[in-house]
Order: structure tokens, then sequence, then C-alpha cells
């Protein structure tokens, strides 16, 4: 088979990756073509196979969790990395088939749902059982451990000499586990700050109506032929759907929602799109009106400088 050709095939078979009911045949051939064409294939075919495989890892991890699809995938890894000699596509491989295994051991020996009951707590002899309290956040121990520090402190003062010495002990391990938690509390209590806000995720609407482009062989040339998803880092090529931000910057959609569902912003240059927060929206309107106001009265204090030169 033709080198051209075998790369155009290479190229269907990518595209009926995204529709379920073709990705375990598609990845079938893939793997069939590896086996017979890849041992004497160029480098330029042998990055295209390489390619394509990656895709199949992409698209298992953003999309399809069904053990079938999975162990399909294993055994296209697996055939490619016996094959491959260049170290960095080697590990690449070799943490595919990684994730592979430890998915399909995930269904396969599933965590148990809930403890046994005696580890379980109760209402009252009789009645419902309930499940253990959850553990207290750190902020909370570090305020009860500096009560209690507090109360061991006046006890200290208050009581006679006779009790002095246990007290003095109390309220010194108290002090000691109060240091212990510092580097645990901190960065929760930095976190929780009133004064620091959260960024609101993109609004749904918004993400909703963003474009999605086809990359074509013109396009893929202008990105340049180290072009990749700024997410998943894969390279991209022919035929890959892309979602377009405002920004110009493009990403698979499939790894795009998931950082729109936390960010609002374009992950490379942190251009933001508008949230459904109206609090946010509002005040991000106020902190823009305010600084065209002293952008304002800078330029006409300036002007003013000139006027009396």
């Amino acid at each position: 088979m033709e080198s051209s050709s075998l790369k155009q095939q290479l190229e269907e078979l990518q595209k009926q990756l995204g529709k379920k009911q073709r990705f375990e045949e598609s990845v079938s051939a893939i793997d069939s073509l590896l086996k017979l064409h890849y041992p004497s294939a160029s480098p330029a075919l042998r990055k295209s196979f390489y390619s394509v495989v990656c895709r199949v890892a992409t698209i298992l991890k953003t999309r399809y969790t069904a053990p079938g699809f999975w162990l399909a995938g294993l055994r296209l890894f697996e055939r490619l990395e016996s094959l491959v000699s260049d170290p960095a596509e080697k590990d690449h491989l070799k943490n595919c088939i990684s994730q592979a295994k430890e998915h399909l051991n995930e269904i396969e020996n599933p965590a148990p749902l809930a403890e046994s009951s005696q580890n379980r707590g109760y209402l009252f002899e009789g009645h419902l059982t309930v499940d253990p309290e959850p553990p207290q956040p750190q902020w909370l121990v570090q305020s009860n451990l500096m009560t209690a520090f507090a109360s061991a402190a006046t006890a200290d003062s208050s009581e006679g000499s006779g009790s002095n010495v246990v007290t003095v002990e109390n309220a010194a391990n108290v002090l000691e586990q109060l240091i212990n938690h510092l580097d645990t509390v901190i960065p929760e209590i930095l976190d929780n700050e009133a004064g620091v806000r959260k960024v609101p995720p993109a609004s749904k609407e918004v993400v909703a109506k963003l474009p999605v482009i086809t990359l074509s062989e013109e396009i893929l040339a202008k990105l340049g032929s180290n072009a990749e998803c700024a997410i998943c880092k894969e390279n991209l090529v022919i035929g890959d759907k892309m979602q377009e931000l405002p920004c110009k910057h493009t990403f698979h959609p499939p790894c795009l929602k998931p950082w729109l569902d936390e960010h609002n912003s374009c992950p490379i240059c942190r251009y933001e799109l508008q949230t459904d927060d109206h609090e946010y929206e509002s005040r991000k309107e106020r902190e823009k009106e305010a600084e065209e106001e002293r952008k304002g009265a800078a330029n006409a204090v300036r002007g003013g400088e000139y006027m009396y030169v």
C-alpha cells in the first residue's frame, strides 16, 4: 500500500474514532494496519501512526468509560509500544498502558459503596444507622485548640499552686498541637478568607455558542507542524474538531469543557468570557468604569500640564 494512501486511510479512521458506534471497529483497523505496515513505514508515516494512537488515548480519557473500548485501546497501546524506538514515544505509550490497566482494574474491582455496619453510628438503639460524622475542617480544629489553650492559661492564673503543674502540662500539650496544625490550617484560612473571591466559571450559554471549526490542511499549515492542544498536549491533525474562543485560541471541545466548567478565561492568554454570576459581572463593570475614570483624570492632568508649559 502506498504511503499517501495509507496516510489517508489513517485520517479516515481517526475521524471515525469520535463516533461511539464505530470506535472499537476503528481501533481494530488501526491495530491491523500497525501490525502490517509500521515495521516498513517511513519516519513520516510512523509519526502519523503515533499521532492517531495518541488520539485514541485522548478520546478514551475524555469521552468513553466502557471496558470494551478501553480494552481495545490497551491492545493498541501495547502493540505500538512494542514497535516504537523513540524514548519519548515509548514513555508516553507506557503511561497510556498504565492508565488503561488502572481504568479496567477499577471497573473489575469497584471500591465498596459503604463501610461495614460496625463502623457506622446509631441515632439510638434500634433506630436507623447514620454515616460517621465527617472530619472537622482544619480551621475548626485550630479554633478548638486555641480555645483549649486559652482555658488552660486562665485556669493556670486562677488555680492554686497544687494544680499548677498539671495545668502547665495541659497548656504545653495544647500549644504543641496548635503549632503542629499551622502548616495545614494557614492555606485553608487563606483560601476561605472573605476578601478572596473565587472567579466563577464561564457562562454555559456563552460556552454553548462558541464556534467549532474543523482543521483543514491550510489551517494546520498556518498553525505549524508542531501545533498542539494546549490542554491535552496532543498534536493536531487534519480533521480535528476545535472550539475557538473569542481570542482565537482553539482547543479540543472535550478538553475545553472541563476547563470552562471551573474557569472563565482562556487557558493561554487569560481572555475572560462572560459568566452567569451577576454580582461578579457588576463588580467587573464597576472596576472597568473606575479604571476609565482614572485614565480620563490622568489625561486631563497631563493636558493641563501641557497648557502651562
